[in-house]
């Protein structure tokens, strides 16, 4: 497998603008407005990739650092504030959202990624974590706590690597194919129990009345649809406590000029249920019987019975 590096900090790869390499020569993340956080394992340099593409023409560039959703000053913040309160208000961080809702009519209080502090949640014995990306809580007039919501954000991991097509970006803004490849399996085996988990433990919550958000690139979004089994094995219900809204979050059409970051937005939503999430992922759909019978049969004599 194979692929390209296609954003490289925040810009596309074939821009050769003076934003774009001077941004690539400090190292620069423009969506914190601070030094990419993303580092190399093995030599420690500073990666800058934010999407990745593989090399059939038809494949889709897909995001892979989670901070490139926060584009536009964590404008995804805001969307799903809407999404889920109907309300306008401005966000926060923490405990500085209780005096600014008293002179507001209301704010939202954001905790999460350097918002707020971390919330003190008691520890999970054995395995699952109650820990979501965001939380998003909604105050009333008089800075009183009246409901949140909680958002998990999840772009794609990356298997092989693009040492070389970095170094060619760095050197020359050369694009060459590099062995970076996208981890689907991940999708199965944590992303999906993990969804289920959170789900169920926000359900139990008295003031989170639309359940979890699921953001995430339109790619990841439409395979772990299909590992469901499709739309159709996870009907769409309205917002509620026990809600999974599955939001694809990406790059919006349209065309850009040099210089510029294409801007990302909800290109689709899906709102179902925890409980037909955990039915479609634990339900199988077996082969007809006596598959082992038959391939035995078959490599010993040749037929199947």
């Amino acid at each position: 497998m194979s692929g390209y590096i296609a954003e490289f900090f925040g810009y596309s790869a074939d821009d050769t603008s003076k934003q774009s390499l001077d941004t690539a020569a400090r190292q620069m993340c423009p969506f914190l407005g601070t030094t990419c956080t993303k580092i190399l394992s093995r030599d420690h340099l500073i990666s800058g990739v934010c999407a990745v593409k593989q090399k059939a023409s038809d494949s889709p560039c897909v995001i892979c650092c989670p901070n490139r959703i926060y584009a536009e000053n964590y404008k995804m913040l805001h969307t799903i504030s809407m999404l889920a309160f109907n309300k306008k208000l401005n966000l926060y961080a923490g405990r500085v959202a209780i005096e600014k809702a008293k002179k507001e009519h209301g704010a939202i209080a954001v905790f999460g990624h350097g918002w707020g502090g971390e919330l003190r949640l008691p520890q999970r014995k054995g395995s699952g974590s109650y820990f979501v990306d965001w939380i998003l809580a909604r105050l009333d007039g008089k800075g009183a706590l009246a409901e949140f919501t909680a958002i998990e954000v999840q772009t794609i991991d990356t298997t092989g690597n693009y040492r070389n097509a970095r170094n060619a970006l760095v050197q020359n803004r050369a694009i060459v194919s590099d062995t970076v490849g996208l981890n689907w399996e991940n999708v199965a085996k944590r992303i999906i129990p993990q969804i289920i988990y959170k789900g169920q433990v926000l359900q139990r919550e008295d003031l989170c009345k639309t359940g979890l958000f699921f953001v995430c690139p339109s790619a990841v979004y439409n395979r772990v649809l299909n590992r469901l089994g499709g739309i159709d094995r996870v009907p769409k219900f309205p917002s509620q406590p026990a809600a999974v809204h599955f939001v694809a979050y990406d790059y919006l059409p349209g065309t850009i000029k040099p210089g510029q970051i294409r801007p990302l937005g909800i290109l689709e939503e899906h709102c179902t249920t925890v409980y037909k999430i955990q039915e479609a992922f634990s339900s199988l759909n077996l082969p007809e019987g006596n598959v082992y019978r038959n391939a035995i049969m078959l490599s010993l004599y040749g037929k199947k019975d």
